[in-house]
């Protein structure tokens, strides 16, 4: 043992790693229909790992958690804005059933049990998982005007309630939202998560990694002209206007010639035709026979991003510019427009903004035709914009020191708050710069599993030790008092959002029942259950609001019990 208790002493980070390794792994194993999941897998590995006695510092679980929340508000930045609103009020009362349910619950279970102040707001702080109240608490106590043995006491208790209580505070929260809503709804987090995804896509079809459509939506057909003889190149690609084609490329007696839209067609002459699937449906019969392959025919195809900038574009509506812009669109096909994320239905009446990302089809210099006068061109690529992001990180825990004194109650968000807001922010303003800002899908979720994982595995390290002893030195009372304040809220939140707020989709809420209780394990394994997004715009709303409302809860206690 002591062998082990020098290694980490030497290198803590070898805990953080084996808690999450040994958490992940445990997170898989299936018991019946009941899965612990990698995060509250950490939770508990963590916690027995500190038994050996880990010293950790505070800032690495900072980090984290700041890396974590960054990257959850970046992802779902634009569709928090458009949320805001009446739609926000459901949000808005589960977090103040959530806090009022608490306070009531505490107070009671104090009164019940004969808790000091002390005690009653350290099992709250750790019940409840808001570290905030330790801090409002304490500053309460102080203004009590106790004799300084007494208050050191009562400051001392609130550290003891918090360390025995807090372990289950944050697994707790994980088994309701992710394992006891679904059952009580009947439904799957994922199921739902996709059904909310596809009604925000319009009905548009996204694919994932290595898939495709078995009938894609544009193709290329090689064609003998004989039945079209005589006939214009201009005349072949006004054969079929709903679905619009052309002609890219022209081969006659073996020599690639230039396709000008008033070329006459002679027989034998090779055509390659790009355009709609619709559209090449029987062209055969009206040109000629379809060819297989044909040297010196074959042409690459690109797609690409583009975002709007020109304001001849601008504030117009797409039947305006399909009229204005025949030419400059000649070979390229618009596959689909999206305003901050999201799908833009394409209609005539549709207005396109300034911002929209529409992606385009057709051959390379094409596309750098239309890029000139619409806008910038989005590349691809898989590095991330550390100068952006950096910046976002840095913003977000710079808010998260600000203090806002009500009386003598200090509010702040804190860094995870913080960081929070400033990932929203950045998120929503990358949204209407996609030239800035590129974070891949990848970084991105290594991001969120590594923050919150070692987040979670950071305080098991820190507070698992000091919590079993606790447990056995002053019996199982104190924990069985935080599991009570732990359970009994959300259950009651969860009763009046089923049933007073008429919460209908799981996923949905899931992120905010977990927001109201600032459960960040919780929703860290919401998302991993969903596998998109969707839970988040409900949780940032919950959980910026009870990062108020349950800090508030410290100074209440201290006055009531």
């Amino acid at each position: 043992m002591e062998f082990v208790r020098s290694i980490f002493q030497q290198s803590p980070e070898i805990a953080l790693f084996m808690a999450l390794a040994g958490g992940y792994w445990i997170g898989k194993l299936q018991f019946g229909k009941f899965q612990l999941g990698g995060v509250a897998g950490s939770l508990l590995v963590a916690v027995l790992i500190s038994q050996v006695g880990v010293p950790i510092d505070n800032g690495i679980r900072t980090v984290l958690f700041a890396l974590f929340i960054y990257a959850v508000g970046f992802e779902s930045g634009p569709q928090f804005f458009r949320s805001l609103g009446r739609r926000s009020l459901r949000e808005i009362v589960m977090a103040a059933v959530l806090s009022i349910s608490g306070l009531i619950t505490v107070v009671l279970l104090a009164k019940i049990f004969s808790l000091d102040k002390g005690l009653a707001a350290g099992i709250a702080a750790g019940g409840l998982t808001q570290s905030a109240i330790i801090g409002t608490a304490s500053s309460a106590i102080a203004q009590l005007g106790l004799s300084p043995e007494q208050t050191q006491q009562l400051q001392a208790n609130v550290a003891v309630g918090y360390a025995v209580t807090y372990i289950f505070g944050s697994l707790g929260a994980i088994l309701i939202c992710v394992n006891l809503l679904p059952w009580f709804m009947r439904r799957g987090i994922r199921d739902d998560a996709v059904k909310a995804e596809a009604e925000l896509l319009a009905g548009a079809k996204v694919f994932g990694p290595g898939e495709s459509s078995a009938l894609p939506e544009l193709v290329s057909r090689l064609f003998e002209v004989q039945a079209a003889v005589g006939k214009r190149i201009a005349d072949i690609e006004a054969m079929t206007m709903a679905s619009p084609i052309a002609v890219e490329r022209l081969k006659r007696k073996g020599e690639i010639i230039g396709g000008e839209p008033d070329m006459i067609l002679q027989q034998g002459d090779i055509l390659l035709v790009v355009g709609r699937r619709q559209g090449m449906v029987g062209l055969g019969d009206k040109i000629g026979p379809e060819l297989q392959s044909s040297e010196g025919m074959e042409m690459i195809i690109s797609t690409r991003d583009v975002v709007v900038t020109n304001q001849e574009f601008a504030e117009h509506t797409v039947g305006e510019i399909i009229a204005s812009t025949r030419e400059l669109r000649h070979g390229v096909f618009v596959l689909g427009v999206k305003r901050g994320g999201i799908p833009v239905e394409i209609k005539e009446a549709t207005s396109i903004r300034a911002g929209d990302v529409v992606t385009i089809y057709g051959l390379q210099e094409d596309l750098q035709r239309i890029a000139k006068r619409v806008g910038p061109v989005i590349v691809p690529s898989d590095k991330t914009d550390f100068v952006f992001h950096g910046l976002g990180v840095v913003v977000g825990l710079l808010i998260g020191l600000l203090v806002l004194r009500i009386g003598s109650i200090p509010l702040t968000l804190g860094s995870g708050g913080g960081a929070l807001l400033a990932g929203l922010i950045f998120g929503w303003y990358r949204s209407r710069n996609m030239a800035i800002g590129n974070m891949p899908t990848g970084a991105s979720t290594l991001l969120r599993d590594l923050g919150l994982a070692g987040f979670v595995a950071v305080v098991g390290l820190q507070s698992g030790q000091q919590a079993v002893l606790t447990v056995m030195e002053s019996g199982i009372s104190i924990f069985l008092i935080g599991v009570a304040v732990t359970i009994i809220p959300l259950i009651i939140t969860m009763l009046v959002g089923r049933y007073l707020l008429h919460y209908d989709n799981v996923a949905i809420f899931a992120g905010a029942l977990s927001g109201s209780r600032s459960a960040n394990p919780a929703f860290g394994e919401v998302l991993d259950k969903a596998g998109n997004s969707v839970p988040t715009a409900s949780f940032a709303i919950t959980y910026a609001l009870a990062n108020v409302f349950l800090t508030l809860l410290g100074p209440l206690i201290v006055a009531l019990v």
